[in-house]
């Protein structure tokens, strides 16, 4: 009697399981080591691995259609998982949230507000931007949710740092030219003095003065490695035709001055891994991608305005009780739960998970965050100060304004009037939206004048510590051993996933990775049931 390779496998993932599928495979060398596959990329899963060993694959409930829940089931559904999705809110996304004209916005307060933005114009409210290397990226491609460029570094926007005492705000260009040059001129100095003897050579020292002189546009020795300005800070009439060479910016503040306005501090911004340009946007808004991922599920596998209001494991499943749209009590149950519901929320909902996940969800802290988007009747910032794209970093309470990466040369457009965290955050949550839109404005009208004020069409502004069933932008854990590593595994029939089971938290790429975790996870645990 003979046997194909598939046959054979066939029979051996039937008799010995899915451990026993894997070994053979792995002798055979047509799956990775143990050891090998904690490396390896992502594999979702697929209807043979069921063929193969002689399973079905599982109904599993998950709840919470933000990122991670829609990607949950969107990967295990490629397999024949039937997947059922409950969502709180009217909408898929969670924080993914794009605000558009004749919108709706009520807070835990039960205020309300009616975005009137233009039909060319958006607001989003939650993520903003993609780095290249993030698995989110690659969700856009396989989806078919065209991207384009956010422009997260601009030379040509401001940093304004009031509590310093800068008097204007200063381009990041102008600002970093100063920053550079002075830090050359001073290490260039160290080094052809001597100071630097004892960790240089001689060739070293030389190379790094050259180096400096480039990365510094500071004189040579004989001018005493001087900084003096020039081109790399802007021109106040720039460059242009016959006798028109431009005329630099100055006079240049002294070097004291430069190091006490504390512009360099807000350089490491774009230095860091996951803010460093290029920087992408779906085009149209950044909820494209969750409304892709809902669009290849099918609208009947998710049931939104479905608030959980009980899980229950099961000896042999789950149950999950939930209101529904109706505001009825009902009950669903599956052979598996995935919960990607905030851990604050989570820890709300009544369960019989124990009082170690209990403890576990309510380890966490909640971060506050809020922004507001002002739609003004023309694009003075790319006009009037051209600004296309970018953001301005402040120590104001507004703490960042972003400007549209989109429409650029259009009638109007979207700036992001505040962007902040933490304290300042609570504080514009704490006022009605007015107020909050009118404090934007004050504290914008530092950096852009009057036109911040005058031009303005309209507002819309999110506290995400009082949007319902969210509650607020983000968590944070003391330690990612003890609580956080107990919800990175089962809880009975019960899997956890969301960007707070990550190291990215707060990014769309931690909410995937992790759902793709829970979805591994699920998966083997069926295949070796």
């Amino acid at each position: 009697m003979s046997y194909s390779r598939r046959g054979f496998l066939t029979a051996v993932g039937t008799t010995g399981g899915a451990g026993a599928l894997f070994a053979t495979m792995g002798a055979l060398g047509l799956a990775p080591t143990a050891e090998a596959a904690a490396r390896t990329a992502f594999v979702p899963p697929q209807p043979s691995d069921f063929t193969l060993t002689g399973r079905a694959a599982k109904k599993v409930v998950v709840l919470g259609a933000g990122v991670a829940g829609l990607a949950t089931a969107y990967e295990l559904g490629k397999a024949g998982y039937e997947c059922v999705i409950l969502e709180a809110l009217d909408r898929v996304g969670g924080r993914n949230w794009t605000i558009r004209g004749g919108d709706r916005l009520t807070e835990l307060d039960g205020s309300t507000q009616t975005a009137r933005f233009s039909d060319d114009v958006y607001f989003n409210a939650g993520p903003g931007r993609l780095a290249q290397w993030m698995v989110t990226v690659d969700y856009a491609r396989e989806l078919g949710v065209p991207l384009e460029v956010f422009t997260n570094a601009n030379a040509n926007a401001y940093i304004y740092n009031a509590g310093a005492g800068m008097a204007a705000p200063v381009r990041w260009r102008t600002a970093k030219a100063d920053v550079f040059g002075y830090v050359s001129e001073l290490l260039s100095t160290a080094t052809d003095s001597g100071a630097l003897d004892g960790r240089l050579t001689a060739t070293d020292k030389e190379r790094l003065i050259t180096f400096l002189r480039g990365f510094g546009s500071i004189g040579n020795k004989t001018q005493g490695f001087a900084y003096q300005g020039g081109g790399r800070r802007g021109y106040s009439l720039d460059p242009g035709a016959g006798e028109q060479p431009g005329v630099t910016l100055g006079p240049v503040p002294s070097m004291s001055e430069v190091f006490a306005s504390g512009v360099g501090q807000r350089f490491s911004f774009e230095l860091g891994y996951d803010q460093a340009m290029l920087m992408f946007q779906p085009v149209g808004g950044m909820d494209a991608i969750p409304r892709a991922l809902a669009a290849a599920l099918g609208k009947h596998k998710i049931r939104l305005r479905s608030k959980v209001t009980r899980i229950t494991d099961l000896p042999d499943g789950v149950e999950v009780e939930y209101q529904d749209a109706n505001g009825r009590t009902r009950r669903l149950t599956a052979d598996l739960c995935v919960a990607t519901m905030p851990p604050h929320i989570l820890a709300r909902t009544p369960h019989n998970l124990g009082p170690d996940v209990q403890a576990a969800l309510a380890t966490p802290t909640v971060s506050s965050a809020g922004k507001i988007g002002l739609e003004y009747r023309r694009r003075w910032w790319e006009t009037d100060e051209d600004i296309y794209g970018g953001i301005t970093n402040t120590d104001l309470d507004l703490s960042a304004i972003w400007y549209p990466s989109y429409g650029y040369g259009g009638r109007r457009g979207l700036v992001v009037g505040y962007y902040n965290t933490g304290a300042q955050a609570d504080a514009y949550a704490a006022l009605p939206h007015r107020e909050r839109e009118r404090r934007a404005i004050e504290q914008g009208m530092k950096i852009h004048g009057a036109k911040y004020r005058d031009e303005l069409v309209s507002s819309v502004s999110v506290a995400w510590k009082l949007q319902p069933h969210i509650e607020g932008a983000w968590v944070g854990w003391p330690s990612r051993t003890g609580a956080y590593q107990l919800l990175n595994r089962p809880a009975g029939h019960v899997h956890f996933a969301g960007d707070w089971l990550s190291y990215m938290i707060a990014w769309q790429a931690g909410a995937l990775e992790s759902a793709r975790k829970a979805v591994t996870d699920l998966h083997q645990r069926v295949l070796a049931s």
